[in-house]
């Protein structure tokens, strides 16, 4: 027994020593041979999947929201490609548009830049627009130089649709009612709640919005496909265009299958070409960024929040929480290192006091003498318009939706509807203005008084900000406020930001806050810092961590929960109309 358990010992230790060295071996093999790439490399990219902002350090944000490219990813590796002259062109597959206005003019932005250094960029596509519109999926196939389709594919133009629904019939219905108020006529989100239709500010608000995107595409694939911006929106008024009538119309160059367009890109290059993924290029030939003059990246994504940054897994959506972003912010403040902050923004609002929270720690850098870029993605209205307001400068993208600078709450009265489902509920009060937040009763005169109050109370400190934080006079704050949406090109000719952009240009805006020469290295360090990945490769030695994960997912989950089966009785907000400042319903452009 005693010598079966030493050659069982032995054993083990030889599979381990053997298993090590693999290791060991793998390892160096793959370090040897991470920045290996080919001369004559092609890259290819994959534009058919929406790309992400951001995905914060939650085992939540892990399992459900994990996975998808980064916009950040790209841009730097389009950057790098660009200078690199063992990488001579760039093959892309377009689609679908579901990264949203903004990000797709990012992107755009991105592949101009690239072909700037004379590489060639050309886009395939199965198909523009399957069994629904292609508008942003062609906008940002404009980017490149040619445009093949698939001999199958459609090339489906229509135009812009913003379509809001209107629950207020179904409430009624339900013996539910809204009790709403906003500041002003524009912050139109509790109009879905309250109206069968769009009313009338609501109506302007959709329709310059619409104009305005509508227009920037218009001009930008007139530009790309050297046409007039008549000829542009007279094809839209006769799409959608299947197969050939793409290429008759000159949407596209031709009809080929992917293995044709590969083959024909790589007879371009004298000798041997490589296909590589983008991602892994830029792995293998890391980030630009890496050495220069300290800047943090801090990013502000999805509804804002007190609290930690982390994704409702009920809700489907990211929270910015408003104490992880100002720890950031306050990390960067305190880190000798650190000269400057950009703050990356995508967030369609929430509440008032995050919001503020967030912003005093923007108020801080500068005070302490670190500028602040805020550069905005797809959406930086109301709470993201507030965090956002006392940057030293402000860059949006032309589509980018943002101010919304007005306020709206309230609660829905439920009484009647549990009474239908034979539930009644019953009380005790200790005070005047017990039942103030609760949904079994209508605010009384004097609650509702106060009510209005408060309203008026967050309205003006917002738009006081603004006037300060902006340099404008408050009578034109409040003229363009109003909760009225606007889009970045609009924003821009309003004052309320500084310029039309992205991650280059709000990198460029801090060079020149810091006084460095055009170009200057920069180095960018993410806060809060992300996990490696020798962090996340060791936690998969970790026998609980798979468990583990699931578990805490599991816990947000219900967290996240908690409050409805709590509020059973009690008024259930969406978080659209308990963020005061939230901006009114978004719309998407396809």
């Amino acid at each position: 027994m005693k010598k079966l358990l030493i050659i069982l010992l032995v054993l083990i230790g030889l599979v381990t020593i053997v298993g090590g060295g693999l290791l060991v071996v793998f390892g160096i093999a793959a370090w040897a041979g991470r920045d290996r790439i080919a001369s004559s490399t092609i890259l290819e990219l994959d534009l058919e999947m929406p790309f992400n902002e951001y995905i914060p350090d939650s085992p939540a944000a892990e399992v459900f929201a994990g996975g998808g490219a980064k916009v950040r990813d790209l841009v730097e590796a389009l950057d790098r490609a660009a200078g690199d002259d063992r990488v001579v062109g760039l093959l892309a597959r377009v689609g679908g548009g579901g990264s949203g206005l903004a990000i797709t003019q990012e992107i755009r932005d991105a592949v101009k830049a690239f072909r700037e250094s004379g590489k060639f960029a050309v886009a395939w596509s199965e198909t523009i627009g399957e069994g629904g519109p292609g508008n942003v999926g062609y906008y940002m196939a404009t980017a490149f130089e040619e445009i093949w389709l698939q001999p199958t594919g459609d090339v489906n133009l229509s135009g812009i649709i913003y379509e809001s629904p209107f629950i207020s019939s179904m409430l009624e219905k339900l013996n539910v009612t809204p009790r709403f108020d906003q500041r002003y006529e524009y912050k139109n989100a509790m109009n879905l709640f309250t109206d069968t239709k769009m009313t009338s500010a609501h109506r302007e608000a959709m329709t310059q919005l619409m104009d305005a995107q509508f227009g920037q595409m218009v001009r930008g694939i007139a530009d790309a496909r050297n046409m007039s911006e008549d000829e542009v929106r007279s094809l839209f008024d006769h799409g959608p265009f299947l197969g050939q009538q793409a290429v008759d119309a000159g949407l596209v160059e031709g009809l080929f299958y992917r293995d044709e367009v590969r083959d024909d890109v790589s007879s371009r290059v004298d000798g041997p070409t490589k296909f590589l993924a983008w991602n892994k290029y830029l792995d293998k030939a890391g980030r630009p960024h890496r050495s220069g003059t300290g800047v943090a990246l801090v990013y502000g994504v999805g509804n804002i929040l007190r609290g930690e940054s982390g994704y409702n897994p009920v809700l489907g959506n990211l929270v910015m929480g408003s104490d992880t972003v100002a720890e950031a912010l306050r990390d960067a403040i305190d880190d000798d290192d650190i000269q400057a902050i950009l703050f990356r923004v995508d967030c369609p609002g929430g509440s008032a006091v995050a919001s503020e929270s967030v912003r005093r720690e923007i108020v801080r850098a500068r005070a302490a003498g670190k500028p602040v870029v805020v550069s905005m993605g797809n959406v930086a209205a109301s709470g993201g318009y507030w965090v956002s307001l006392n940057a030293d400068r402000i860059i949006a993208q032309p589509g980018t939706i943002t101010a919304s600078i007005g306020v709206l709450a309230g609660k829905f009265l439920t009484t009647n509807f549990w009474s239908d489902l034979g539930i009644t509920w019953d009380d005790v009060q200790s005070s005047a203005f017990s039942s103030h937040y609760s949904s079994s009763y209508d605010y009384t005169e004097n609650g509702w008084a106060a009510f209005q109050a408060w309203l008026d109370k967050i309205y003006v400190e917002f738009t006081d900000k603004v006037a300060e934080g902006r340099d404008l006079p408050i009578e034109r704050v409040r003229e363009i406020a109003k909760g009225h949406i606007w889009s970045g090109e609009d924003a821009l000719d309003l004052g309320l930001v500084d310029e039309l952009g992205g991650f280059p240009a709000a990198l460029e805006a801090v060079r020149e806050l810091l006084e460095l020469g055009a170009g200057a290295p920069l180095k960018l360090t993410l806060l809060p810092r992300e996990k490696t990945k020798f962090e996340k490769f060791t936690a998969l030695f970790d026998t609980s961590s798979d468990t583990a994960v699931a578990s805490a997912a599991a816990i947000e989950t219900m967290r996240a929960l908690q409050p409805a089966l709590r509020g059973v009785g009690q008024v259930v907000v969406p978080p659209e109309t308990r963020g005061v400042v939230h901006a009114p319903a978004l719309p998407q452009v396809q």
